[in-house]
């Protein structure tokens, strides 16, 4: 008998899920699990292994609706989610396509974690590959040789495949590493930063393969993990795992004006991460034209909405932003007001979290 979804099947939903506005609104009939639209496609993309459904559009039949009761989604997490290690890299809606997609597949696909004691490819120790780098000055992508070492700490990256000295060698403890699909425009786009000569320095990578950049991705957040349990070992996992790798809190355009105040505002490109705000002229550019540093509150950091009485704004842009450091004030405007709320709102969470312990 084939019974339309949500009359039978909402018992399964309620089962799973507390709030009515938490329902799913595809379900894979072949794995037992409910899930969101946005991953509904990637499962699309296996059919081998998972077949979806729309809860409001598809028909189930009664052995279905059985084997979703039988099973859902905190039973089948324990199953494929046995053995995450506590580095790797768990995306959320709000995450890229290629995290997301290689998560599904990891999990469903390839079922890397349902075995405990199994041993990872970014667990190596070192990995070695080709990786599409995008050139400092011409902004050329050319096929780069990188070398993460977990003996050493440190990743390398080579101009020739056979070349017998690296053109950059980054200690691991510096790195941060995010994609950035959209601002590199190719899916698979990532951002490895890190500090030279107490710089922040940036370098765009991808590789055409899904898999090969996020295994990349995470090796290098299991380097860091080791890395950081032996710089830091009385620390817990739960303490170190936020140290790794991490998303910036917000990037854009503001316009800023420099130290006297006086000159005109300019357009840049900023990016917050953590308690560094950078600015560059171009999003992609190798090296930030500046650096604020943003502590807590209590050391003398505050941000307002507005500017300085008297301030001459040459800009198109309106809305503006004061952060007062100790040694000197930083002026911003922004296209918008929602768009100065939304800065001032990030700058606030900063300014009032407490100084980590970690230097990290």
């Amino acid at each position: 008998e084939i019974k339309m979804y949500f009359p039978v099947i909402l018992p399964v939903l309620n089962k799973e899920n507390k709030n009515s506005s938490d329902y799913p609104d595809w379900g894979s009939c072949t794995l037992g699990v409910f899930v969101c639209l946005a991953c509904s496609g990637v499962h699309r993309n296996i059919p081998d292994v998972s077949k979806v459904k729309s809860m409001t559009l598809s028909r189930w039949t009664d052995a279905e609706v059985q084997f979703m009761a039988e099973k859902g989604n905190k039973l089948m997490k324990s199953k494929y989610e046995a053995a995450v290690p506590v580095y790797y890299y768990k995306p959320t809606h709000r995450d890229c396509q290629v995290l997301r997609e290689q998560w599904i597949k990891a999990k469903y696909e390839r079922e890397e974690f349902t075995e405990p004691g199994k041993g990872f490819t970014y667990e190596e120790g070192i990995r070695d590959g080709m990786l599409m780098k995008r050139g400092r000055d011409n902004g050329q992508f050319l096929n780069r040789r990188f070398i993460l070492s977990e003996r050493d700490g440190t990743l390398k990256y080579f101009t020739k495949y056979d070349a017998k000295e690296p053109k950059a060698l980054i200690k691991v403890d510096t790195i941060n590493a995010t994609f950035q699909p959209e601002k590199m425009q190719h899916p698979n786009g990532l951002q490895i930063t890190y500090l030279k000569d107490n710089s922040t320095r940036n370098i765009f990578v991808y590789h055409e393969s899904g898999k090969e950049i996020v295994d990349w991705f995470n090796s290098i957040r299991a380097v860091q993990l080791h890395y950081m349990k032996v710089a830091f070992p009385g620390a817990t996992d739960r303490e170190l795992v936020p140290k790794l790798t991490r998303n910036f809190l917000k990037e854009g355009y503001m316009e800023k004006t420099g130290p006297r105040q006086t000159e005109g505002f300019k357009k840049r490109w900023f990016t917050l991460d953590h308690r560094r705000l950078m600015y560059f002229k171009d999003p992609l550019d190798a090296f930030a034209k500046g650096e604020v540093f943003l502590g807590n509150r209590t050391h003398g950091y505050n941000v307002s909405p507005g500017l300085p009485p008297g301030t001459h704004c040459n800009g198109a842009w309106q809305n503006g932003i004061t952060i007062e450091t100790p040694d000197r004030s930083f002026l911003f405007t922004c296209e918008s007001e929602s768009d100065q709320h939304d800065w001032i709102k990030h700058f606030n969470f900063v300014m009032n979290a407490q100084m980590s312990h970690f230097k990290w």
